[in-house]
């Protein structure tokens, strides 16, 4: 089973996507078998990170049955190793799938025979773009220093950490009272707290299992467009708060620095850890990489495909 790393954050404009390609053109340069799904439905623009133009085969052969397997859904990239999923020609409706078009896709993308894959999400906290994430036990959030992309990406991890924690209630044999008050929306449950002390409660027998698994998701968080100005300790500060008032462990992958030449790679439509591999913006996209996938050796610049 491929190792699957969702990649969101409540704000727009963060970086996910930037993260998204350049953390898979490294993992694939270290020989890894790696794909990229585009999954910021409605508003999709992967190709453009990784220099390409879009696609026609896509995630949209896949959802109209043209294509059976998710995999036929897949292009080869100029890189070694890196295959990417586009959903730039989905029908604007992509947007709002129907349940059952989004369990067949999360399961689809957990047969693919990757070893590692990333999914670029969109921003905010819709159901969908939650339960994406919420595919695999280890999710990452982009923000960046500024104190409104802090308060979204707060946002975000506590939405996904609820939806999360109502889909074990309903999923699991819970005391009747604890189900309807999820299923009903009590304002209580919209606090952090809130499910555990309800369970606590009405069915203390059920806190330990509750807690054991919510403790299984990892949340990892990038700072990215990290400028001279900002707090150095910002993320181990975040990685306390979020620690204190969420069972879920919290891990700080890594900064990424601001370097204006993100935008000058984005515009000329090349990938920018191949056109500025020596920058410290570049060794902090490699430091990540390595972590994600405890590499020991430092990667090269990443090749074109022959």
């Amino acid at each position: 089973m491929p190792k699957i790393f969702p990649i969101g954050g409540g704000k727009g404009g963060v970086g996910k996507s930037f993260i998204s390609a350049s953390l898979g053109a490294l993992i694939a340069n270290q020989g890894n078998r790696v794909a990229l799904i585009d999954l910021d439905l409605g508003a999709s623009n992967l190709h453009t990170f990784l220099g390409m133009p879009a696609p026609e085969n896509g995630l949209n052969r896949y959802l109209n049955k043209a294509a059976q397997e998710l995999q036929s859904a897949a292009v080869s990239t100029h890189i070694n190793n890196l295959t990417f999923i586009s959903s730039c020609h989905c029908s604007m409706e992509i947007a709002n799938l129907f349940y059952a078009q989004k369990i067949k896709l999360v399961n689809a993308i957990k047969r693919l025979p990757y070893d590692y894959i990333f999914l670029d999400l969109g921003a905010g906290t819709n159901f969908n773009t939650l339960d994406f994430f919420l595919t695999a036990n280890k999710g990452i959030i982009v923000c960046t220093p500024e104190p409104t992309s802090i308060e979204n990406a707060f946002r975000f991890i506590r939405a996904v950490y609820l939806r999360r924690l109502k889909q074990l209630v309903k999923q699991h044999p819970f005391d009747p009272r604890v189900k309807m008050a999820v299923q009903e929306n009590n304002p209580n449950i919209l606090k952090t707290q809130g499910i555990i002390d309800i369970v606590l409660k009405y069915d203390p027998g059920n806190e330990a299992f509750l807690k054991e698994r919510i403790a299984r998701f990892q949340f990892k968080m990038i700072l990215n467009q990290f400028r001279k100005n900002a707090d150095p300790a910002l993320g181990e500060k975040i990685k306390i708060v979020c620690n204190r008032h969420f069972y879920s462990p919290f891990e700080v992958l890594g900064r990424v620095d601001f370097d204006e030449r993100v935008i000058d790679s984005i515009y000329a439509r090349k990938l920018y850890i191949k056109e500025y591999p020596a920058t410290a913006t570049a060794m902090g996209l490699r430091h990540i990489a390595e972590q994600l996938t405890h590499y020991q050796q430092a990667p090269s610049v990443p090749q074109e495909a022959s």
